[in-house]
């Protein structure tokens, strides 16, 4: 193993191989690390590479992994690591690490906290929902507590921080992000995080970076909290075998008895399998529904504009193309504005609260168009911009996975005949003009498409 670009990135020069079962979290923190420090990591977690319950009890599995857990690292090097966070930890780079001992520190900081804070309470309250272990309402009770003192802790660290080190992803982000997943998916619904905004908006930042997408997919929160389900936890549970009771008539009155029995025997799956399977089958989200499905069609080509937009001249192809096709009724145009400019400080932090936003926002991009722009310089700038939606109303309010940042903006709709919006559509659309309302410079800008 070696390390390129100040460690900025690793090559393993042998097979990595990790083995797991199917949707285990604690195999993602390893999984995504590899994706940021380029390691071509093999992941063993379906059949005949690996079965759950059955190759890690095995001899040879025992004698590199005594207690035969997974997540389990094997290298062809003869590297042999169980314990999620160390292979998590090798899989790293300097970079996701702590490139300095304080960040370092840090680093191995919230790795703690998740283990101790998070976890334990995470696992007493979703476990029941997930039907692998029997509920307990005091326990309960005191888990959902617990998480909110958790969650306390984190909004108030990410008052001012994008993440939770420095100013990247670190293995700090990638492990209390996952230990949150199962959180988020289940119980964390609406009300329950409104409190927890920071939170929130940095759970969804990292979810949605490309090398947490490519491990996780699309991470959808919860609507409304599981509840335990006394059903599917009795379904879990291994049966307990149970003597045929003696009928009358003897021997030949058993047998169907004893093949009723067989077949029930055969039916039983492991426990562990079966675990497996309930998890992989929440994992599989149902498809929501589309929050503009019930608004009428539109002429307007959002997609064709956009193209416009990307390839052509914006001041002579693409606004007049707007223009000339724009539907009056079926979108609306608003100008938006941030709320706490006193608390813009460096322009690049400034800059991925507007990054951090439009990756939060990726499944609205199909009917909507912005081009937000910061202005001015360090400790002396404004966000503000103008959006493009379908419908007459703001968009944000059709889905909770939208809602997490607009309300830190002040919106206002503007009139597509008045002059003034032209001259906004024009100025920020094309990052050019006077913008005699913000009495700044243009410093950059990103562009919601």
């Amino acid at each position: 193993m070696f390390s390129l670009s100040g460690g900025s990135c690793i090559l393993f020069m042998w097979s990595l191989t990790l083995y797991t079962y199917p949707e285990n979290w604690r195999a993602f923190k390893a999984q995504i690390a590899a994706q940021y420090s380029g390691a071509r990591l093999k992941v063993a977690s379906n059949p005949p590479a690996f079965t759950f319950g059955q190759t890690n009890r095995t001899p040879a599995f025992l004698n590199n992994f005594p207690l035969g857990k997974v997540p389990a690292y094997q290298g062809d090097d003869g590297l042999c690591l169980f314990e999620s966070n160390a292979i998590a930890y090798y899989l790293s780079n300097d970079a996701l690490r702590g490139a300095t001992p304080q960040a370092a520190a840090q680093v191995l900081q919230w790795v703690s906290f998740a283990d101790s804070e998070i976890i334990p309470p995470a696992s007493a309250w979703v476990f029941p929902t997930l039907g692998i272990m029997q509920f307990n309402k005091q326990a309960t009770e005191q888990a959902k507590e617990d998480v909110k003192r958790a969650l306390t802790v984190l909004n108030q660290h990410l008052t001012t921080r994008t993440f939770l080190v420095g100013e990247r992803i670190s293995l700090a982000d990638i492990t209390v992000a996952c230990s949150m997943i199962w959180l988020y998916k289940q119980v964390l619904e609406p009300s329950f995080r409104q409190p927890y905004p920071n939170v929130t908006r940095w759970f969804t930042t990292c979810v949605n970076q490309p090398q947490f997408k490519a491990i996780l997919g699309e991470v959808k929160l919860c609507e409304k909290m599981a509840q335990f389900d006394a059903k599917k936890f009795a379904e879990m549970q291994p049966k307990k075998e149970t003597p045929p009771k003696k009928e009358k008539g003897g021997k030949e009155a058993a047998k169907p008895q004893e093949k009723k029995e067989k077949k029930k025997e055969e039916k039983k799956p492991a426990p562990e399998e079966e675990m497996d399977d309930c998890d992989a089958a929440l994992a599989a989200e149902p498809k929501a529904k589309d929050p503009f499905a019930a608004l009428p069609k539109s002429a307007f080509v959002m997609d064709e504009f956009k193209r416009k937009y990307s390839n052509e001249d914006t001041l002579t192809v693409a606004i007049p193309h707007f223009w000339e096709h724009f539907d009056r009724e079926g979108y609306s145009i608003w100008y938006c504005q941030y709320k706490y400019p006193d608390e813009l400080e460096q322009t690049f932090k400034s800059c991925n609260l507007i990054t951090g936003m439009f990756q939060r926002l990726d499944k609205l991009r199909k009917n909507a168009f912005a081009s937000v722009l910061l202005f001015g310089g360090n400790n002396d700038s404004s966000i503000s911009g103008i959006w493009v939606f379908r419908g007459q109303e703001l968009a944000f309010t059709l889905s909770p996975d939208w809602q997490i940042d607009y309300e830190s903006y002040d919106w206002r709709k503007l009139d597509p005949n008045s002059d003034e919006c032209k001259t906004m559509v024009k100025e920020y659309f094309a990052w050019e003009g006077e913008f005699k309302h913000v009495g700044k410079p243009v410093n950059q800008g990103k562009v919601f498409k």
